[in-house]
């Protein structure tokens, strides 16, 4: 079955290796939608919503993670979830890009272009 939509950025995947970013483009596009307020706690949303909300969020996320979370019915419930279950991985991403900053030389590359990119790469 094809999707409706298309994706609006790349999906979180089951690893959490794009957790950190996936939650950026998640919350500005939440916000977009006016429906960011979806996700926090003590929200006055509305059944629809919450619903729109809900889609959003499956249709961003991995395939293994949707049939995981099943059964959830709530954006916040799912936003939660998977806040708990890859929010670790700032105490291991942060210190690795930190190092990877501080390791990182002007004069390791032939180009300009090649220490953007890995730069780049870095900060995301």
């Amino acid at each position: 079955m094809a999707n409706i939509e298309n994706r609006k950025f790349n999906i979180l995947d089951i690893s959490g290796k794009n957790y950190l970013s996936w939650v950026l483009d998640v919350k500005l596009h939440l916000s977009a939608k006016k429906l960011r307020h979806t996700i926090e706690k003590e929200n006055a949303a509305t059944n629809e919503e919450r619903a729109t909300a809900l889609i959003f969020l499956r249709h961003h996320i991995d395939d293994g993670l949707k049939y995981e979370y099943l059964t959830v019915e709530n954006p916040l419930e799912l936003w939660q979830n998977l806040n708990d279950r890859f929010e670790h991985l700032k105490v291991v991403v942060l210190p690795n890009a930190l190092n990877d900053w501080s390791q990182l030389r002007f004069q390791d590359f032939e180009t300009v272009s090649e220490y953007n990119s890995t730069l780049f790469k870095i900060v995301s």
